[in-house]
């Protein structure tokens, strides 16, 4: 797994979280780019691949590498689905404002199901192909937040067979369980399946 890749994003949180996921992959992030210094495309697509997609073609564009770009969200059941594609930007203000503004929605809501999704889109310039992945994980929306680790939703989110939300187990049990590391673990399969 030599091959050079563009991890298309700015996020520090999910840069760590890909490289602890896929540590043999060789990764290059917008940080080596002066041309990405802040830059972000505009998020238009409907649903998450389409986020993806967007954000690895433009990247692309910029540096001429492979690149793999990753659009993911909470969807929360009782709130048909919401925040979904809007998850990082459906409420200003930081992660926690975001977190009390979703608990204090579902409330009075039995069904606290939620869900984390996550879409890989790999782009290559040269050929123009564009190859997609995609990991779920499904669980319940916390009574209240708990716990300081991880980032986003993860001090409100309790995956299925725990009784803690992501931000109180920790980054080692959330990376074996987590969306973004079911879909980066198809990629892996993928490239492997490829050499």
């Amino acid at each position: 797994m030599s091959q050079q890749f563009l991890l298309a994003t700015n996020n520090q949180h999910k840069i760590e979280e890909v490289k602890a996921i896929l540590p043999e992959i060789n990764w290059e992030t917008p940080k080596n780019f002066p041309e990405l210094n802040d830059f972000s495309p505009e998020e238009t697509g409907k649903n998450f691949a389409e986020n993806a997609e967007i954000k690895a073609r433009a990247f692309a564009a910029k540096t001429g590498l492979v690149t793999v770009a990753e659009d993911s969200g909470l969807e929360v059941k009782a709130l048909n689905n919401r925040p979904g594609v809007y998850s990082a930007r459906w409420r200003e203000g930081s992660d926690d404002d975001r977190n009390q503004a979703i608990l204090k929605l579902i409330e009075e809501k039995p069904d606290r199901t939620a869900r984390y999704v996550a879409t890989i889109c790999v782009y290559d310039p040269k050929t123009d192909e564009a190859h997609f992945f995609k990991g779920m994980v499904v669980g319940q929306i916390a009574m209240e937040s708990k716990g300081i680790a991880g980032f986003g939703y993860d001090p409100i989110f309790i995956p299925d067979g725990y009784q803690q939300t992501f931000g109180e187990l920790g980054s080692e049990i959330k990376h074996q369980l987590s969306h973004r590391k079911k879909a980066f673990e198809q990629f892996a399969e993928w490239l492997n399946e490829r050499s």
